[in-house]
């Protein structure tokens, strides 16, 4: 029953450098309005959020950049691969989301893209805020004493 679950709510597709780029203020989950060869084709796992970023026009948000392959065994009806995706969220979050790109410094990142259980294109977004070098360096310290500490709680238990 356990793996069933874990097969639903899988994760197609992550943004791992923007963990290492961006300090998360706010994260929201947001659907997909996406046609039927782009789900296939994200069902396959043939995506990338990297170069993704969102912006919000006329009271509606957007994903810019998320490159979705053209699903393989669609015909001429195939969708564009970089083409602009709407995002689903409601007018509350729109909001926030408009207020934090207005303060100096902030963006809207792609965190990840999965199906909930659903079946739902789910994408999570976080209103981030870049970090500098020296921010970067004292991620990656505190990433190798937590490392560190867990070795050593694994060897003396």
């Amino acid at each position: 029953m356990a793996s069933m679950e874990k097969a639903r709510n899988q994760t197609v597709i992550q943004n791992r450098k923007a963990r290492h780029e961006y300090h998360f203020e706010e994260t929201f989950t947001a659907g997909l309005a996406l046609t039927g060869t782009e789900v296939k084709s994200l069902r396959a796992g043939n995506a990338s959020l990297q170069e993704a970023y969102c912006v919000v026009r006329d009271g509606e948000a957007f994903i810019v950049g998320m490159n979705i392959a053209e699903y393989d065994k669609g015909s001429y009806n195939n969708h564009p691969p970089m083409r602009e995706r709407k995002l689903l969220l409601t007018k509350k979050e729109l909001r926030k989301l408009q207020k934090g790109l207005e303060q100096k410094g902030f963006t809207i990142v792609p965190i990840k893209l999965y199906f909930n259980d659903r079946n739902l294109a789910k994408l999570d977004l976080a209103l981030a805020r870049g970090k500098k070098l020296h921010d970067k360096r004292e991620t990656l310290k505190e990433q190798d004493t937590k490392r560190e500490m867990d070795r050593q709680m694994q060897r003396f238990a």
